[in-house]
């Protein structure tokens, strides 16, 4: 095999593991970057051992890498760390690895990011990358200035702004909409008419190919989602539909959830839950990225997957 080598972070995480089973099967070599000892995944060419964090002496394991795809980094669920934890994973190691593969001559660097370097977690506009981001949070913010220090370097890089993403092994907020659909009981979201975009893996693996196969140079950011927004109405529907279930959804006005929510202490997660947040990705489909499930059809296929049984 004589594909393109890419070296590839965050290969045991939710992202990383899939881009690993993927971009073999599309013909790349895969050389996957590990921060400890351990046996070299499944669809990796070769392993390197190294800390992203301190990464000095990166030149082995960059030599003859084409592209570098970094997905690795501290996740917006690890809530409660200080803003400097997020800094120093998520824009020094990366700004520092950029250093590195820039050295190295590799050709360009792909940097998972996330929409919350542009925006909180509502918006009542539709986000592009036209406009001024503003992130909310630690998180955010560390992303952000990741992708501003990128901006500096010399080297050619593209920055992934993905949506909440699905798909096999999924955690967080789209894993608790799960257990709700695969609760036997009515649930009261059926008045909720607020739409969100959501990105399948599949449609993100898409985009990740779409930018390391793109002309350069890119240099900036990308908004990554599937085409059309849902509602969290419309999620349920499609999630009970894998399940092969109806939707079972009750009428409840927005203004009783609220005044639920509040009363419960969780006012924030109705907030998350109700609000708005759609994301265009037009920049991503100019480049020639074609998404290649629709939210039904994708959230659908992952209810009917047997529930993980892992960690």
């Amino acid at each position: 095999m004589n594909g393109p080598l890419i070296a590839l972070t965050g290969a045991t995480g939710f992202i990383g593991r899939h881009l690993l089973a993927e971009l073999p099967k599309r013909g790349y070599r895969v050389r996957v970057l590990l921060r400890r000892p351990a046996e070299v995944p499944s669809g990796a060419t070769s392993a390197v051992i190294g800390d992203i964090a301190q990464p000095f002496n990166m030149a082995a394991a960059l030599r003859d890498v084409d592209a570098v795809i970094h997905s690795a980094g501290l996740a917006h669920a690890m809530s409660g760390l200080p803003e400097d934890d997020y800094r120093a994973i998520n824009t020094q190691g990366t700004l520092g690895l950029a250093r590195a593969a820039e050295r190295a001559g590799v050709r360009r660097f792909v940097f998972l990011s996330s929409i919350r370097a542009q925006s909180g977690p509502v918006s009542e506009t539709i986000l592009t990358e036209a406009m001024a981001p503003h992130p909310t949070d630690p998180y955010g913010r560390s992303k952000l200035e990741a992708e501003e220090g990128l901006a500096r370097l010399g080297l050619d890089w593209a920055a992934l702004r993905p949506v909440l993403v699905y798909g096999p092994g999924v955690k967080g907020n789209m894993a608790s909409l799960m257990a709700l659909a695969r609760s036997p009981w009515p649930l009261p979201l059926g008045g909720l008419k607020a739409r969100r975009s959501l990105l399948a893996l599949d449609n993100l693996t898409a985009a990740v190919e779409a930018v390391l196969r793109a002309p350069g140079p890119l240099r900036r950011p990308f908004i990554v989602a599937d085409p059309e927004p849902v509602t969290v109405p419309e999620i349920v529907t499609a999630l009970r539909a894998g399940l092969g279930r109806g939707p079972g959804l009750l009428p409840v006005p927005a203004p009783l959830l609220k005044m639920a929510a509040t009363s419960m202490g969780r006012r924030e997660a109705y907030e998350r839950l109700a609000g708005s947040l759609v994301a265009s990705p037009a920049a991503l489909a100019e480049l020639g990225w074609v998404p290649v499930t629709t939210t039904p059809d994708g959230l659908r296929r992952l209810a009917a997957e047997p529930p993980s049984s892992g960690g």
